[in-house]
Parts: C-alpha cells; structure tokens; sequence
C-alpha cells in the first residue's frame, strides 16, 4: 500500500499534527495558518482558552486545538452568518472591544473532527453558534479578516464554476506575490534552470506552491509551508518520469526515485503544458545518459521474456497508462484472478479455480449480460454497456477503508459508508461483481502485495453494523486462507501461475488493449460511458465554467479508462516447455527420461549455448587475414570448421584452409560483386549470390562452377537454404523461393530449380530471415520496410515500416517468438511475430550493420569497425571490442556460439574466440 505507507513516514515525522489536507473538501486549498487562541464562554465565569492553530482554507476555517482530547473545529464558510472584527467598530460587541487580534465567527453549522482523537465519521452540530478566535500576532488581524472576507463571498456564489474561478483568482494572485526561497537551495553553487507554480497532488488532494529546478535538485516549496517548508527531489537519484493526464487535461509529471516501488517521490500538476513540458525536458536530458526510458513494448519484450513478473508487468503498464497512487481517479488496476471463493485448499491447476481473463467483470456472468446488451440495443447514442466504471476512487477506498479511513471521510464529506455496502467479505465482493446490477470493479494491486493491514481493522475504526447486527469488523477471507498473509500469498501464487501466465495478455487487451475501445470493444462487451475514455471530452472546449466543474466531478468520481497503450493484439508470454516452479500448488512434471546422472545432449548443447551468451563480451581475436581486396559481403564454414569460404565485392569466392591458414582457392564467376555465400549440407557445395542479377553453384570437390540459377532481374542481396529450398532476395523487389531437384552425382548434368513461390515487394529486398521451422520468412528492404510472410501460403503476415533507411541485417530470435532487425537509421528494432507488434525500438550511436542474437543479448558489428555486445532488454551496450579498421559487414557464429568470424570494408577477416 505505497500511498498509505507514505502517509505514516509523514505521520512519523509530524506526529504531533493532527491536521491534514484530508480534513478539506474535495478541490479545496489551504492557504495559511495563525497561532490563536480559541475562546469558550467568553465572560462567563468558566472562560476557557484552548490554544491551537487557525488554519485559514479556501471553503472553510479550521482550528486544530494543541490538547490532543480536544476536538478539531471545521466551520464551512458557506454556513456562516459573520466574520467580524475590532476594525468593524462593533461598539456592542465585548469581545471585539476588548480583546486585541480577535475574530467573532457566527455559523449555523459547524463538524468536529477526531474528538478524542478518534478517527470517526464527523459530529455535525447545527443552530447558530459563536466562535471566537484570538491571533498571537495582532498585526495580521486586519489581512486574515480581509481574505476571510474575500473567500466567504466565493462560497455564497450560487454556481460552482463561479466559486471555482474566484477561489482560483484569489490563489494565483497569492502564487503571483511569493516567489521560490533561494535560500532553501541545497548548496549555493546550484545553477537555477526553471521556475514556476504548480501544485503538489496526494491522493483526493492538492497543495499549491513554486516549483524550481536547479543542475542538481528538483524542488517544492508549498505555498502554505504545509507539511514541511520545501520538498527536495536529487535529480541523480531519478530513475522514472512519467507525464500524466490529471484531471482529464495533460497538466501532470510524477517523478520516481526506484525502479519498481509503485509510489513515486513527486506528483506535480502545472497550470499550462508549457511548463510541465520544460520541466519534463530538463529533468529528461538530466538523467538520458543514466537511465533508458521504458516503454510498454520494452517491458512487453522483458515480460514475454520471463525477466519480470505478472505483477510487476502490470505496475508497469499502469504507470505508462496514465495510472497513480497520487490520483484515486486514476488509480492502478488489477484484475481479480481467483474465481474460487468457497473451496477448503486452492488448486491452481485447475482452470476453473480461475476467472476467464478474455472478458471484462461486466460480461462473466451470461444472464446479467444478456440484460445488460438489451438495453445497449434501445439505448440512444452514445451507447454504453455499462453504468459503472472498473475503477473509481470509491472502490479503491472501499477496499482500503480501514488503512485509509480519513481518505474515505475526505470523499464522503465526513461519513463511512453504510455498514452493508462496506468491503465485509471477499467472497461477497466477487459474487457482488459478478451478479449486481452496477458491480463491476477490478482488483487494486493492494490484493498481490505483502501489506495485509488493509483486510484488518487494526485501528478499531466504527464501521457500524450490518443487518442483523454483525459489527464490521475484519475482512472475512475465504476458506482455503488460514489469515491475512497467507491469503495474499496465495494471490500472488495465482497471479504468477502457469494459467494467468498464458492468460493475462487478453486481460491486457481489455484494459490497456486493442479490446479497450472502437469495434473490438463492442465485440468484447467492454463498452463504458464516453466520457470515461480519454479524449472522451475537450475541457477546453467547454466555455460555461459551471458545467467544465459539474462534467469534471462526474468524471473524477466516476472513473477513467487507462490510456491505450496498444492498438493490436498482446503477444502470449513465452512459457518455458517444463514448468521449475517449485510452489506446493504448481503443476507436476514428468520426470525426465534421462538418468540423473546424465544429461541428454540437447540439454548439454543448450547449456553450453547459454554459457556462451553469457560471456559473449569476453569475445577475444585470435588472428586476422586480408585475402579480399574489397569489402567482404559473405562468410560460410564447413562443418568441422577447417575450410572458411568468404564472399567480396571484389567479385571473388575464397576458400581459407584454417589449419594450414592459407588461401587455398580463388574463384571469379563474373566481374561483378558477390554479396552472400552458403554452404550446402555434406560440405560439398558453396552457393553465391551476386550482383550480376545470378546465383552460382560451386562444387569443393570438383574446384569448378556447377550451376547457375539466373534468377533475378536485379541483384541478388541474400540467400538462404533450408530443407531443399533456396530462399533468394533481390533489389527487383521480389523474394523467390526455389526447389533444387538434384541431377546425377558426376558435374555433367546440371541440378535443376523449379519455383515454389515468389514474395512480391515495392522496393528492393536487402536482407531475409527464416525461422527455425522454415514456416516463417522476414525481409527487410532499403526503404526500412519489415515483411513477415507464412512461407507455406506465399501471404504476407505483418508488414511494418520500422526503419527509415536501409535494413541491414534481420534475423528471427532462436524460439521464432521475435524478429530483431538493424537499419540504416541507427536503430535496432523487435518485432513480435505473433502479432506483428513492434515492441521494442533501441538507438545506436551509429549504423550497426550485422548481427547474432539469442533473443535477450546481440552481438553487433558496427559501422565504425567495433564489435558491440547489447543487452537487447536495457537497450544499453555492455562491452565495446575493437575489430576493424572500417564497417563490418558481414558475420558468422558457429553453432555452440563461442566462435565468430568476421569480415569487414577493411577487407580484414578476423577470427574470434571467447576467453571464459
């Protein structure tokens, strides 16, 4: 509970105040506070003086008594009948005669808050009532007075929109006349960047104030000096900013000093986009070379991955979508996962244990949303499905009632909720969301955290009591949880489970998704009211104020969509073949059929795979040739490594004996570059293509050209060989696809090619792909265009335009899940080819022309010469290897990965070795 948990480090630190913002009504500002003393009886023989602070807001007086017993006193300014003092010259008036600084405050109503220093629902005492407040400081009498006045003629405004813009007037004119103390800077070597005014958002509250900004620090001051005189944020230990939408306008900026906590260190509001967009540049340009922004295809590509969870997942998308423990109306939300309420043991392996996550809460129960469509069919437009939304500041506070209950007075004007509508059971709650006419609430991520103190009333709050009597006590929880903790084991334990695992993606759809809204909304049922969507309305466009302030309260209260995050479909995560979990209720494994004390040799090949990704930045050169006299296009190794054939523009096929480390053979096809070579199967045949338009078939045995497949109209830029077929691309756009029929073993009848398929582009093909089950082909074009095709049907899958500029090398991951390609543009970029997603996009400091990758970690060669190994995950290079004297263009990795060879415009071939 991120938000709650801060409020106690602010409770420990002011432990003697028992004021808080929450103690104001919604929209409502503190401005200032006076030492006074409060009158009882005045005259009467048991005159009293009860000493405090006067806290002067912008819809009501505050006094907050120094004696802990006494209640606080909250007068709402619209309930008052006068605010008189000595300078009213009221000559009948005793008091005001004779009592230097004091205020007479004549009321109707009046609510007294924490009596005995009980959080309870507020005292309301109504009848017309004197309260007489003498300041220590006399002198300021005359100004409290005057803006009591001035705030007192807002509240009697009829309209909303009207109090709104005179409360606001007053505060920007106080805003105006205070400036930034310099003297609250850290060191006095700090260079000032940017100033301006904004306000600091905590849940249901805002505190206005001055912002500045210096090479070092990010700072607050609150206009009130309200909790502390200036908040400071140290700009190197930011790790995330985010903008953010508040109060349906783009006028936030929430600053995160971790990695992972939920809660962040500041959430501020600007008054224009001009200055949260300042501050945003600069604290952005402070921290890009320390910290990689994340994007949802980032975290996307780390959760299909394995390398975050389900939960932290989800923190993640909720914060890039606009979702914050500072805004209830846009709190983060997570799904409910368990569908079983009743059962004595939870069994997570059985999918009826779970909730179907393809569907919203509102279209799990088949009869309830049978009612609900009907009336979706009458109703006029704008339809909606649903009159609820999923989530709202009342429902988070529902569930956090008993750690939050001031936030709940604060959003109910002083009252708890009736006794029978509070959160009471979790298994009431669910039957609730999936049978009531309006339920139709998710999760809060309070639920798959380790603070149970929300499901226990631990404070002894009244909650009151239910029909029948019950009191309102803690949570009761379902059978198969002996207690608090271990229930929200076990909901992490679902959350984390194979099922949601291979689930959670159609949830994301949903919320986050391409099912959020337009027609696959409606196919889905996950249809809400428009104004919940953003850009649902354009405050700005809205001149009544009154109706800007009704239309903005409904939406707050009601609840806001999440922003979209992405338009097609989620990629599935990748679930390992055999689970490791090792959790009492995960699934069992069949014990493999290999001995204990053996491991079978794919296993080994893995590991050593593996291990060799691992150390991949610990690659060494060993020795180094120049055979070519142009650059090197194409390098091919026999099987047991002993003959190296390399490709060049000086139009030449080599072959290099690397035991002997010689030049052995030397052959000339035409006077026109060569750009790739492959060696066949058996070791018999090298294939070359060139840029003569041909593709040319040399025999090792015989040391002569075979075949010639004239093929192309252009040149050919790449050729692959799998299962029988050649895979040819050229630039006269096209990617052919060949079956080789083989002729008579002697070299006197020819092998002949007859085509299967032929991928048609609109611009030259640079460079082609196929997965390891030869079903999928990616090719990547010179005008930065990605293609991925279904070999079998000759159809194009997914085409995206990625890069801008020429691809230079792509090449699917080892399990088929994703393609990573490099462009002209300095850019790598991960495609999802299930969905043809583009869910990761890193920028180089120059052109990286071909590459090797196992999924998570590349090795790259650079348009400088350098090899570079990436953590694809971070976007960050992790080693910088010096190789060639110009680009390297082309790359070979033998299968255990632990050796590479490379070529490059230097003309250099140089070998590779890791050095465990």
């Amino acid at each position: 509970m991120a938000f709650i948990r801060k409020r106690r480090q602010e409770q420990e630190l002011y432990s003697k105040e028992r004021f808080s913002l929450l103690l104001l009504n919604l929209e409502e500002y503190y401005f200032e506070q006076h030492r006074a003393n409060h009158i009882i009886s005045k005259g009467c023989r048991d005159e009293r003086k009860i000493r405090g602070s006067l806290k002067i807001c912008s819809k009501s007086i505050i006094f907050e008594p120094d004696e802990n017993l006494q209640p606080i006193i909250k007068i709402p300014l619209r309930d008052c009948i006068s605010i008189k003092a000595p300078e009213d010259n009221e000559a009948n008036n005793l008091f005001l005669r004779e009592i230097s600084g004091g205020i007479s405050v004549v009321c109707n109503q009046v609510f007294l808050i924490k009596e005995r220093n009980v959080i309870a629902p507020y005292k309301t005492v109504r009848g017309k009532t004197e309260h007489l407040f003498q300041l220590d400081v006399a002198g300021k009498l005359g100004d409290v007075v005057q803006t009591l006045h001035q705030l007192y003629r807002a509240s009697c405004l009829d309209k909303m929109g009207d109090q709104a813009a005179m409360i606001t007037a007053i505060l920007q004119s106080r805003l105006a006349r205070t400036s930034f103390d310099k003297n609250r800077f850290q060191s006095i070597s700090e260079t000032l960047r940017m100033e301006c005014k904004a306000e600091m958002v905590t849940p249901l509250v805002t505190n206005p104030g001055h912002v500045c900004v210096t090479d070092a620090n990010l700072y607050f001051q609150p206009l009130n000096g309200y909790p502390k005189p200036v908040v400071r944020i140290t700009l190197q230990n930011v790790r995330r900013i985010y903008k953010r939408r508040h109060g349906l306008m783009p006028l936030g900026l929430e600053v995160f000093c971790t990695e992972n906590d939920i809660c962040s260190d500041i959430y501020l509001k600007f008054y224009n986009c001009q200055d949260r967009d300042e501050l945003y540049y600069l604290i952005a340009t402070y921290i890009e070379n320390h910290i990689t922004e994340h994007t949802a295809e980032s975290y996307m590509l780390q959760w299909q991955r394995g390398h975050i969870s389900n939960y932290q997942y989800l923190l993640h998308l909720n914060n890039l979508a606009d979702r914050s423990c500072n805004d209830l109306s846009q709190y983060p939300v997570f799904p409910w996962i368990i569908a079983d309420y009743s059962s004595a043991e939870l069994d997570l392996t059985k999918p009826a244990t779970f909730r179907d996550l393809s569907k919203p809460i509102g279209a799990l129960n088949k009869e309830r949303l049978e009612r609900l469509l009907t009336r979706y069919e009458e109703m006029p437009e704008p339809k909606f499905m649903y009159g609820s939304h999923y989530s709202s500041p009342g429902y988070v506070l529902f569930y956090l009632v008993r750690v939050a209950p001031e936030y709940m007075l604060c959003l109910q004007n002083g009252k708890f909720d009736h006794a029978d509508r509070m959160f009471n059971s979790v298994a009431e709650t669910w039957k609730n969301c999936l049978d009531g006419a309006t339920d139709f609430k998710e999760l809060i991520p309070e639920f798959y955290e380790n603070d149970s103190s929300f499901l226990v009333n631990s404070l002894k709050l009244d909650l009151g009591k239910r029909q029948g009597g019950k009191t309102v006590e803690d949570v009761e929880l379902p059978p198969w949880a002996s207690g608090p903790d271990d229930f929200l084991r076990k909901s992490q334990e679902a959350l984390e489970s194979e099922y949601v695992s291979e689930h959670l993606h159609e949830w994301i759809d949903l919320i986050f998704g391409c099912k959020q809204k337009g027609s696959k909304a409606v196919t889905a049922c996950n249809v809400f009211h428009p104004l919940t969507y953003e850009g649902g309305v354009d405050l700005n466009s809205i001149m009544d104020p009154n109706e800007k302030v009704a239309l903005l309260t409904q939406i707050l209260e009601f609840g806001q969509t999440p922003k979209q995050l992405f338009t097609t479909p989620h990629p599935q995560r990748i679930m390992p073949k055999s689970s490791s979990r090792t959790s009492s209720h995960s699934v069992s494994i069949p014990e493999s059929p290999v001995s204990p004390h053996e491991e079978s040799f794919e296993d080994l090949t893995e590991e050593s795979i593996t291990l060799a990704w691992n150390n991949i930045s610990k690659l060494r050169q060993e020795e180094q040739y120049k055979i070519h006299k142009e650059a090197i296009t194409g390098i091919a190794v026999t099987c047991n490594g002993s003959s190296v054939f390399t490709t060049s523009q000086d139009s030449t096929l080599k072959m290099f004996s690397k035991e002997s480390k010689t030049l052995q053979r030397s052959v000339s096809f035409s006077n026109m570059a060569l750009s790739s070579c492959i060696i066949l199967p058996g070791d018999t045949t090298v294939i070359s293509s060139s840029w003569d338009n041909n593709i040319y078939f040399y025999s090792i045995a015989f040391g002569r050209r075979q075949d010639i497949l004239m093929g192309h109209d252009d040149a050919v830029s790449k050729i692959c060989w799998r299962n029988g077929c050649l895979y040819s691309a050229s630039w006269d756009s096209t990617v052919k696809v060949w079956k080789c029929v083989p002729g008579e073993t002697l070299s006197n009848k020819r092998n002949c090619f007859e085509l299967l398929a032929e991928l048609e582009h609109d611009v030259s093909v640079n460079t082609i792909d196929l997965t390891a089950s030869n079903t999928i082909l990616a090719s990547g074009t010179k005008e930065g265009t990605i293609s991925v095709w279904d070999v079998t049907t000759a159809t194009v899958l997914h085409q995206l335009s990625c890069h801008s500029g020429t691809v230079f090398d792509a090449a699917f991951s080892p399990d088929g899940r994703h393609l990573l390609s490099a462009g002209e543009d300095y850019c790598f970029k991960v495609i999802d080819v299930q969905t043809g997603m583009l869910i990761s996009s890193v920028t180089a400091d120059e052109p990286q022309r071909c590459f090797r990758w196992d999924g998570n970690t590349v090795l790259s060669g650079s348009q400088s010469g350098e090899l570079l190994t990436w953590d694809l995950l971070s976007g960050k290079v992790t080693e910088r290897i010096k190789g060639h004297a110009g680009a390297v263009t082309s790359m070979w990795m033998n299968e255990q990965c632990n050796s590479v060879i490379t070529g490059g415009e230097d003309r250099q071939m140089i070998f590779w070795k890791l050095q465990y």
